[in-house]
């Protein structure tokens, strides 16, 4: 496992960043309280995994700029972890044991292990999500070979291509995502079976880390993926493949990735939480900013980051898309968010609808008590309280739990209130045994 942060190798460059935080002043966010207001810390300490990809972010500008430490947190480690698979088995093993405390990470993969339903012989992992780390900012990839289709959010005349190469060459087409449940899992199987591609029956779905993803496209491994940046628009950047869509056009603003903890890390030190909490929200801010995300951009880009080209990060991060099929858009509404909409809030809402379509693809039950899981998981409780310590405007704080009635590119509604209806409208799916 790569250390990517060392506790006591400190420039002086860092140490004026830290000072600088300390006052309120950095990187030009407003003035907030320091974090003592809430308690004496428990520990200094955390062990934090992520994936190199672009909606880490928060993680990485929180560990550059100073802001754990602002918060007292002295002693934070942030570890690259090779797959979701990785941050999984770290997870389990605690720091303990080697392992890891926390992490950013897919959305529903804290469901996943807390019920154990990804875990080694399925033992039960407690976990708690304390924060969104972002909306939106995933794509959806095709390659070349259907480079005359120019495949966007319609995947009708995708299927019939799809369908005559399985038939041709006697063999599954592959579509890519990178862990079973995660929502690139969600996102690329809503998006097939909504042109009527049966994800479970007509095509292969495959598993493929991250940063590995371009290169097996590249040797034809994979027709389609779903992946988050920098890995998109490097494919363009490698003439191999295009976008067909950014995620936010299957649904505006969806939730990504969450900032999550082992439940017993949590219960143990709930003020340390906090001033991990605080320290991520102050670094969602930052990357909000306009005026600092090609700053965000170079630091993605670092070495112990995700250690990639600027130019493979820099467009998107600022919003702007090209396709790679002559289709640009400038400032993109569908664009990631840190930030603005509420993007840090984990609404239960959501968690809801991860659930339910896991439900649907057969990895939870369909008796399984959403409700009790949800409450015992999404510490947006958590959320709140450091939002208040934090001085957070009360206008950047739902009001609600729920975001309400979420809709989708093909017209389907999913009514938080109702569930099973929203399960019930969906003509493709491959339901568990209760």
């Amino acid at each position: 496992m790569q250390r990517t942060f060392d506790n006591t190798g400190w420039s002086r460059r860092s140490v004026i960043r830290a000072a600088a935080a300390g006052a309120g002043i950095a990187g030009g966010l407003w003035p907030i309280a320091a974090s003592a207001q809430g308690g004496a810390l428990e520990t200094r300490t955390a062990r934090l995994g992520f994936i190199a990809l672009t909606d880490a972010a928060p993680l990485f500008v929180a560990d550059e700029k100073g802001l754990f430490r602002k918060h007292g947190m002295t002693g934070v480690e942030v570890l690259k972890q090779s797959s979701w698979g990785a941050t999984r088995d770290n997870l389990v093993l605690g720091s303990r044991s080697g392992g890891i405390d926390g992490a950013h990470i897919l959305t529903p993969m804290p469901y996943l292990i807390t019920t154990g339903a990804v875990t080694a012989n399925n033992v039960p992992v407690p976990m708690a999500i304390l924060a969104r780390l972002n909306l939106g900012g995933q794509c959806i990839s095709v390659g070349n070979e259907y480079r005359d289709l120019k495949v966007g959010l319609d995947t009708r005349e995708f299927r019939k291509a799809l369908l005559a190469k399985a038939a041709k060459t006697g063999k599954p087409v592959n579509a890519a995502m990178t862990f079973p449940g995660g929502t690139h899992d969600m996102w690329l199987r809503y998006w097939l079976a909504a042109g009527g591609i049966d994800p479970t029956r007509d095509i292969s779905t495959i598993v493929v880390p991250p940063a590995q993803m371009v290169a097996n496209m590249k040797v034809g491994s994979m027709d389609t993926f779903c992946v988050c940046e920098p890995w998109n628009h490097q494919l363009i950047h490698q003439k191999i493949g295009y976008t067909a869509n950014t995620t936010s056009e299957i649904w505006q603003n969806h939730p990504e990735k969450a900032f999550a903890m082992r439940a017993d890390y949590v219960a143990a030190n709930p003020n340390s939480t906090k001033a991990l909490l605080k320290a991520v929200m102050e670094a969602q801010m930052y990357c909000e900013d306009p005026k600092n995300r090609e700053e965000v951009a170079e630091i993605c880009s670092r070495r112990r980051w995700i250690n990639a080209p600027v130019a493979d990060i820099v467009d998107r991060m600022k919003g702007d898309f090209d396709y790679g099929t002559g289709r640009l858009v400038a400032n993109s509404p569908h664009q990631m968010r840190y930030w603005k909409d509420f993007a840090s809030y984990p609404f239960r809402s959501h968690d809801l609808w991860f659930l339910t379509e896991n439900i649907r693809w057969g990895y939870l039950p369909p008796n399984l008590d959403t409700n009790a899981l949800i409450a015992k998981v999404n510490r947006e409780d958590l959320w709140r309280a450091a939002a208040k310590e934090l001085g957070v405007p009360s206008k950047e704080i739902p009001a609600s739990t729920s975001r309400g009635v979420e809709k989708f590119f093909d017209g389907k509604v999913f009514d938080p209130a109702n569930p099973k209806a929203y399960l019930d409208s969906l003509s493709i799916k491959y339901l568990k045994s209760a």
